[in-house]
């Protein structure tokens, strides 16, 4: 071997010729690899170039070196001649490749590195006995770096006897493994020859020649067999051939040919390993383990021998496994393997056993095992969860039972729940409770329970991912900071503009004031972080988006005790046992949200605030795509009957795109709502919570009976009168007032036939008679307005008549938020020309009047028709069958004074009824029948009829009597009665 060392700081690229070649190093040459060169610590290519060349060659030199002084000139079969002529021509002809016995190895050319060494092979092939040499040089493409020259030369002698390999390599071995090799050996002499094959007495226990001894015929071969059985004692008993930390052997052997004074050596080589493979630890306690759950442990498994080696796990019992590949498997040369051994045992015992490895060679090496079984008295349907990637701030459920199947002591049906070889537990009521890690996004429900025997209990789990508020606080003093920032240089801006416009001699006073207002106004105004400030909320919703995905594995354990929950005592705690443990796997995998709200500050809670039932309240949401695909949208169904609606829902939403989703709340009830929107997208769902309180409109009147009647008023004068409404609502409440008679529907209602027409009732018209003039009977003000919660606001309804009717009504609404009606108030009343009225009689007329001003008489009798009216007296007297007392039947009359600002002689109204005594003949009681009535007030006259004895029951009684009125003018009224017996039914 040549090495070639580069001592300088620069590589350059070279290349081994013989020194009669001729060669220029350019860039269009050709140039090997450097993994393809060799370097000082290159073991692979060397072994590569030794399996590739004969050793022997190699060594003929060496021996040829040594042993050419020993030599007998005799022995030599070429002539001085010959080796003259061999020699000559050697050194003044330029051998070619396949002619030279010197040559260069497969690496010859290359580049070497700065501080570097190549090793380059030179293989000595002789073919005729006798000394060799041929020169090489190595030229370099550096041109500061000159051309090296070296030489090479060998010896080669002629033996009758010899072998062609001079190292038998037996490679590696294992220690108490037979390898056997053959041996050839040639011959060149004429005549038999005998042999005998020796072994150093070191080795003989190890290595043996067969036969021992032989004749090898003339010219021919001799085959001896080579066995080789390496014990546990060879480091000790070859001592000068072993090297312990190479592992390698190297025993020389000698042939001793008869008649030949040199002897044949050639030598045996071999690396000898162990075949044993190491098990860590030796022994293993699984402890106690429920039969609902696998323990996992791990051993390592170590080859310390220099072969690979295949092994196998064999005859394991049904409740131990190993992974990987059940086991079995190959272990390359001193490497340590990674074993999983889980334990799962089927019944409640104490198990002790030995797991056997076996390696290809039939060894075995055990494994000491022992554990505890424990069956629980409660058992989970599933005792591993895997959920789907969840979004943050999502939520996935999963449910699973918990399952109390001890019902009977009796072992032939099934196995007791019992710990090892302990007691069975008892049978009854069994408590768990799940304990949950602190600040875990897990939540179950319920987490502690009883569950009857034969009875199972529903347990729903959740996970919810959400990100930890400390670094949310952080990322929010940070926008918080900036935000300072910016309004801190926006400040001095606008300071230094102010100091530019002052006089120098105020600017130093000026300055030192605004500096001191200026940092106590940004110390005063920074606002405090907190969950609910928006900094929080866009801190939030910024971490979301650049949130890079997340896996957590949680194992929770679930204890079990004997016994009720509701039975303990507050400080009493059930006796749970820590071997009786449940445990649940649960894979929970985060990812970022791929649908994010980008208004609101990106909160998925909207809250529309008091709205008034009846009203509609409307946000609108900005959604934003953030992934790299396009979603398809869906929806979750809102409430048919309930107050959240979508307007605009949209099914697309392209990687990036932002669109706006409008949502409306409209209560139609004093409600407090709340609902769940699940945007539904294959990669994972956004939930968006609704809430929103529906307040009734609470507005209270003074006037009882929805109707305000405005009594009697002079013609062409007016009254007024107030009535209040009161908010009783957490809301302030806008009003509108209208009329009837103003309404849109009042031309459609004047196209129809009266309703005293169609109907059998009277006067059930709304809107009744009107002024002649056009202008509304009755006025409102205000007609609109807010009221504010927990005020009254106070309205005045004003009667104006242009003439004389009895029949003046209208209809007025008082209309909250545009639309609903919240009160319907029913407005009358009566004008007359004169001062005096009378009613509470029976109607003789229609409540329709026409605006036209018809005269009803002849001019010349009108004085005469209104001096008399008809009033019309109806009254009943029920009879009843039996002997009990009847009461009469009984009517009243009104007369009543109008108050009027107009002067007038009289302040008074008289009236005064005739015939008096003849209607108590007929039966008739009244009182009074005279008397006066002061301005704005009235007087009630009583009338009641008992049946005479010579009442005929079949025929009405039917009697009048004058009432005058006296106060302007006189008028006079034919108050006719009319009386009937009618029965009890």
């Amino acid at each position: 071997m040549i090495t070639l060392t580069n001592v300088g700081g620069l590589g350059t690229k070279f290349k081994f010729l013989l020194d009669s070649e001729l060669y220029e190093m350019d860039d269009s040459q050709p140039i090997v690899k450097i993994s393809s060169l060799f370097n000082c610590e290159d073991k692979t290519l060397y072994e590569k170039l030794i399996s590739s060349y004969s050793e022997q060659q190699l060594e003929v030199n060496e021996f040829s070196s040594m042993d050419l002084l020993s030599q007998k000139e005799s022995e030599k079969q070429l002539d001085d001649a010959e080796v003259t002529t061999a020699a000559v021509s050697a050194m003044t002809m330029p051998p070619s490749e396949e002619q030279a016995e010197i040559t260069l190895g497969e690496v010859r050319e290359g580049e070497i590195g700065p501080f570097s060494s190549i090793k380059v092979p030179i293989i000595f092939t002789p073919i005729i006995p006798g000394e060799v040499q041929n020169k090489f040089k190595v030229v370099f493409k550096d041109p500061q770096s000159p051309t090296l020259y070296f030489r090479a030369t060998g010896t080669a002698i002629d033996v009758p006897v010899w072998v062609p390999r001079a190292t038998v390599d037996l490679k590696i071995c294992m220690y108490d493994r037979l390898y056997q090799d053959s041996i050839t050996v040639h011959t060149r002499s004429k005549a038999a020859l005998r042999l005998k094959f020796e072994v150093c007495k070191e080795l003989r226990g190890h290595i043996e020649l067969l036969p021992e001894t032989g004749y090898i015929q003339a010219q021919s071969t001799y085959s001896v067999q080579l066995k080789f059985l390496p014990r546990q004692s060879l480091p000790e008993d070859a001592r000068k051939y072993f090297d312990p930390a190479s592992r390698v052997l190297e025993a020389p052997m000698t042939i001793r040919v008869a008649d030949q004074i040199k002897p044949v050596r050639f030598t045996v080589q071999a690396i000898v390993t162990t075949s044993d493979l190491e098990i860590n630890p030796s022994e293993i306690n699984f402890g106690y383990c429920t039969i609902y759950e696998a323990i996992r442990t791990e051993i390592r498994l170590s080859n310390l021998s220099l072969l690979p080696q295949e092994f196998g796990f064999v005859g394991l019992p049904k409740y131990i496994d190993i992974q990987p590949n059940d086991g079995f498997g190959t272990i390359l040369p001193l490497e340590t393997l990674r074993l999983d051994l889980i334990f799962q045992p089927i019944k409640a015992r104490e198990y002790k056993f030995e797991l056997i490895c076996k390696s290809e060679i039939n060894r075995c090496f055990k494994l000491s095992c022992q554990a505890i079984g424990v069956h629980p008295p409660l058992e989970l349907s599933h005792y591993q969860i895997k959920f789907s990637a969840t979004s943050l701030y999502d939520t996935s459920v999963s449910t699973l039972y918990v399952i109390n199947s001890h019902v009977s002591m009796n072992k032939l049906i099934h196995s007791l729940p019992r710990i090892g070889s302990e007691e069975a537990s008892p049978v009854g009521p069994t408590s768990f409770e799940f304990l949950l890690p602190p600040k875990s996004p897990i939540t179950i429900s319920p987490s502690v329970g009883t569950v009857l025997p034969g009875k199972r209990c529903l347990v729903q789990v959740a996970f919810q991912p959400v990100l930890p508020q400390d670094k949310i606080f952080e990322e929010a003093i940070q926008l918080l900071g900036k935000e300072t920032e910016t309004k801190t240089k926006e400040t001095g801006q606008k300071k230094e503009l102010w100091k530019q416009s002052l006089s120098m001699v105020r600017v130093h006073n000026r300055e030192r004031l605004t500096r001191t207002s200026t940092t106590q106004s940004t110390e005063l105004q920074r606002p405090e972080v907190n969950v609910s400030s928006i900094e929080f909320q866009a801190a939030q919703a910024t971490l979301s988006k650049a949130f890079q995905g997340k896996f957590e594995r949680f194992v929770i354990p679930c204890v079990v005790a004997s016994g009720d929950i509701k039975d303990r005592k507050t400080t009493e705690p059930l006796s749970f046992s820590p071997h009786n443990t449940l445990y649940l796997e649960l894979w929970c995998p985060a990812v970022a949200p791929f649908i994010v709200v980008t208004s609101h500050n990106g909160k998925t809670v909207f809250n529309f605030g008091d709205i008034a039932v009846g009203h509609r309240s409307i946000k609108k949401i900005t959604l934003q795509n953030i992934c790299n695909e396009d979603l398809t949208l869906g929806y979750s169904v809102l409430n048919p009957n309930g107050p959240f609606v979508r307007l605009n829902p949209f099914s697309k939403l392209c990687s990036g795109e932002t669109q706006t989703l409008v949502l409306s709340f409209s209560p139609r009830e004093s409600i407090l709502a709340q609902e769940t929107l699940d945007i539904i997208t294959k990669r994972g769902t956004l939930s968006l919570t609704l809430l929103g309180t529906g307040v009734a409109s609470m507005i209270t009147c003074s006037i009882e009976g929805n109707t305000l009647n405005m009594g009697y008023v002079l013609a062409r004068e007016s009254v007024s009168t107030t009535f209040k409404l009161q908010n009783e609502s957490l809301l302030p409440i806008k009003f509108w007032v209208r009329l009837e008679s103003l309404s849109k529907k009042k031309a459609e209602t004047y196209q129809q036939l009266p309703k005293f027409l169609t109907s059998r009732e009277q006067r059930t018209e709304i809107v009744g008679t009107q002024n002649y003039n056009g202008q509304s009977v009755f006025s409102i003000s205000p007609v609109e307005g807010l009221m504010f919660p927990g005020k009254a606001q106070e309205f005045t309804v004003t009667f104006s008549p242009d003439h004389e009717s009895l029949y003046f009504s209208d209809l007025l609404q008082v209309v909250l938020f545009e639309k609903k009606v919240s009160h319907q108030i029913f407005l009358k009343g009566a004008a007359r020309e004169h001062m005096m009225f009378v009613e509470g009689s029976d109607p003789l007329d229609v409540p329709v009047e026409s605006l036209a001003v018809i005269t009803a008489f002849d001019p010349e009798h009108k004085e005469e028709a209104e001096e008399i009216k008809p009033i019309l007296v109806t009254l009943n007297y029920v009879q009843f069958d039996t002997d009990t007392t009847t009461p009469p039947a009984t009517r009243e009359l009104q007369v009543g004074c109008i108050r009027t600002t107009q002067p007038s002689p009289r302040k008074t109204v008289e009236f005064n009824l005739d015939s008096v005594s003849w209607l108590q003949h007929k039966g008739f009681s009244i009182e009074p029948s005279r008397g006066f009535v002061e301005r704005g007030q009235t007087k009630t006259i009583n009338i009641s009829w008992v049946p005479p004895a010579d009442f005929d029951p079949d025929h009405p009684l039917i009697v009048s009597s004058l009432l005058q009125l006296r106060g302007d003018i006189k008028e006079t009224y034919k108050v006719i009665f009319v009386a009937h017996v009618v029965t009890e039914q």
